[in-house]
């Protein structure tokens, strides 16, 4: 790990710094990306994110890849799976959603052409490129988040409540939530998105 100055919040854990590194703000436009951070951030309800992203390999591996055609698909045989592979958290409510959402997730690309498409157009397509100068600064949620949140849950969408829909933001690159002293500010803003 180098000395470079980082947001305080990823501390020194190899995982949590190579998630901000290289991954956090990042713009995110491939629907299977976003519907992996959809899942995980409504996993991470509750708990802390180092626990999700030291189960990341186990979802991944569990859930297909995050391909959201399966998962929509997954049957009582699948869930029994998933509720019993300590690779994951083990939450009836959370493995539920995580099924339901996909199927949302399905109606939402069959409507706009791609989930990136229609979360995206909450920003007009451009991060929100924010100036903190501590992570004290930040906050959980937003006016916005609460407006994608309140149209996710329209959509059927569950474990989509405005602190978890901005954690999606953040993760995603809607918006740049580094602190201005951080080194990733400048190099997040600058990036296309993928």
């Amino acid at each position: 790990m180098s000395s470079r100055e980082r947001c305080g919040w990823c501390g020194v854990d190899e995982i949590y710094v190579a998630y901000h590194d290289q991954e956090w703000g990042v713009p995110v436009r491939d629907d299977r990306s976003l519907f992996e951070f959809l899942i995980l951030e409504g996993a991470q309800a509750g708990l802390s994110w180092s626990t999700i992203l030291n189960k990341r390999d186990g979802y991944r591996r569990l859930y297909d890849g995050f391909d959201p055609e399966l998962v929509a698909h997954y049957g009582d045989k699948k869930r029994a799976e998933l509720l019993s592979d300590p690779a994951i958290v083990r939450n009836r409510a959370k493995v539920a959603a995580s099924i339901g959402n996909a199927q949302a997730f399905l109606e939402v690309q069959a409507e706009f052409g791609s989930f990136s498409d229609y979360v995206w157009r909450f920003v007009d397509g451009e991060p929100i490129q924010n100036r903190w100068k501590s992570v004290a600064e930040i906050p959980a949620k937003t006016p916005l988040a609460e407006a994608i949140s309140k149209d996710l849950k329209k959509r059927g969408f569950k474990f989509v409540g405005p602190t978890i829909v901005y954690a999606h933001m953040q993760a995603t690159g809607m918006v740049n939530d580094h602190v201005v002293g951080c080194f990733r500010h400048a190099e997040v803003a600058g990036l296309e998105q993928r």
